[in-house]
């Protein structure tokens, strides 16, 4: 099960934090502030897979942000790495090849694509395809509402 998914520049500054285990504020503020230097000063060389606690972080990094998630010591991390790979492609589809700014700007829909995708630290939707799909239809149903259409209409429009 993951316990959290966590996306950060190479500068540390945290771009979105998913909680799927209970955290309080300062337990929050310490799991990242002690697994960011732990992540950060990794050689490139190296596994991407990391024993912390009783936790295991499972890390990767695309571009400028590492997309970080700490699972069970007991979970598969060759699942995690594909989750993990899956809301970039995800990512990378809806934005146009996403960047830092992306997430930064439009937060949330990097929370809602991740949503979509998991449900209480599991694997909920593995197709990217009816992912994609109910991204375009919340998108359409916020801009019918944004300019005053009757949601009933547009969606049996559709």
């Amino acid at each position: 099960m993951i316990h959290f998914v966590i996306l950060m520049s190479r500068q540390g500054k945290v771009r979105l934090a998913k909680w799927y285990q209970t955290y309080t504020q300062k337990e929050r503020a310490r799991v990242v502030k002690e697994i960011t230097p732990l992540i950060l000063a990794r050689p490139l060389k190296l596994c991407n897979f990391l024993d912390w606690k009783n936790i295991k972080l499972i890390y990767k990094r695309y571009a400028s942000l590492y997309f970080v998630t700490g699972v069970d010591a007991s979970d598969n991390e060759l699942i995690t790495l594909e989750i993990i790979h899956q809301y970039v492609e995800v990512l990378d589809r809806y934005f146009g090849n996403v960047c830092e700014l992306d997430l930064i700007f439009n937060f949330h829909k990097a929370y809602y694509v991740l949503d979509e995708m998991l449900i209480a630290g599991e694997l909920q939707e593995p197709s990217k395809k009816a992912i994609s799909r109910v991204i375009e239809t919340q998108d359409q149903l916020v801009e019918n509402a944004k300019n005053g259409v009757n949601d009933d209409h547009a969606i049996a429009v559709k």
